[in-house]
């Protein structure tokens, strides 16, 4: 059972965490996009993907973290300094995408997409508010600013997660000889 949960935990890591890190990774660079051309409809429509697939792929995420409870639990190293050590940035890292990540991108989706519908020409942009993970308003204004914000959060949410993969892989105090 060990090796199914193992196994599981892998490919719901892969499928869900890695198109969340690429496509927060593309995102500030579409907004960019999107501020550099505010008549172009072609940025905002690639923006609405890459949330999308933030949104929903981090919330399949779960997933990574219910098999790799059930593989921990079944390999008895639930006690091991380098799974809780792992748990707690696994947090942070859903905390980074859930509170400023995910809420940001919202945000100035909405108000580019205000923008765009206000004359067409994208001038005008106003703020947008979407509420973070504690249920705070998040103003945005899109502007060069938003997509060095989002691109530093982004590095963050990436990082933690690279050293969560790292700590899987080498687990520190290991008997197992890995």
């Amino acid at each position: 059972m060990t090796k199914l949960f193992l196994v599981l935990h892998v490919l719901a890591a892969i499928v869900a965490v890695g198109p969340v890190t690429v496509a927060a990774s593309m995102f500030p660079r579409v907004l960019r996009e999107a501020l550099a051309a505010p008549g172009d409809a072609r940025p905002v429509t690639t923006l609405r993907t890459l949330h999308r697939i933030c949104r929903v792929y981090g919330g399949l995420g779960i997933a990574v973290v219910v098999f790799g409870f059930a593989t921990a639990s079944s390999m008895d190293v639930l006690g091991s300094v380098w799974l809780i050590v792992s748990i707690a940035l696994t947090f942070l890292a859903a905390l980074v995408l859930l509170v400023l990540l995910l809420p940001r991108q919202e945000a100035a989706l909405a108000a580019l997409t205000a923008a765009t519908a206000g004359d067409g020409t994208g001038a005008g942009a106003g703020a947008a508010e979407a509420a973070d993970g504690a249920g705070r308003g998040v103003v945005v204004r899109p502007d060069a600013r938003t997509s060095v914000l989002l691109g530093a959060y982004t590095g963050v949410f990436n990082v933690l997660w690279a050293t969560v993969t790292v700590l899987m892989i080498v687990r520190p105090g290991s008997t197992t000889g890995a």
